[in-house]
């Protein structure tokens, strides 16, 4: 089994890649619109990534081969708790992480129909630590950015 970290900014094509591949992951959005009826509510994040988690943990039990966490991940302090997931069930957990420049990512987020704000586009910007395989995973993959 593995569990599959998508990290990048919004607009940087983590649900557009987990769509190529044909797969559904883990979504914080799809989470935040099943608790709150709205997929930008951040007034809930800690029940969204407990609710998450709590997933994760229910499709390891039952032997799914992937998940893929499809959140911005933009942080080692919240990557850490997939990894530790990760470890007590015997997966491999692997990061991807889309390095599509800020510029791109504003660009394609201002043609979405659920647009970050750009003082919030801003912040992610300034906290994103790309992941690195010292922080327990066993690959991290990197999607260059392309044209908006």
């Amino acid at each position: 089994m593995r569990i599959v970290v998508l990290v990048g900014l919004p607009g940087s094509g983590k649900s557009t890649y987990l769509a190529q591949l044909g797969v559904t992951g883990l979504s914080s959005d799809a989470i935040r619109g099943l608790l709150a009826d709205d997929e930008t509510d951040q007034t809930i994040h800690d029940r969204v990534f407990q609710a998450l988690r709590y997933l994760l943990r229910q499709r390891l039990a039952i032997g799914r081969s992937a998940t893929y966490i499809d959140a911005t991940n933009l942080t080692v302090e919240e990557r850490r708790p997939y990894i530790g997931i990760g470890k007590s069930y015997g997966c491999d957990v692997e990061a991807v992480f889309f390095d599509v420049p800020l510029e791109v990512c504003r660009a394609r987020n201002a043609r979405r129909h659920r647009v970050v704000p750009e003082d919030a586009m801003a912040k992610m910007s300034a906290k994103l630590a790309p992941p690195d395989i010292d922080e327990g995973f066993s690959r991290v993959t990197a999607i260059p950015g392309r044209e908006p």
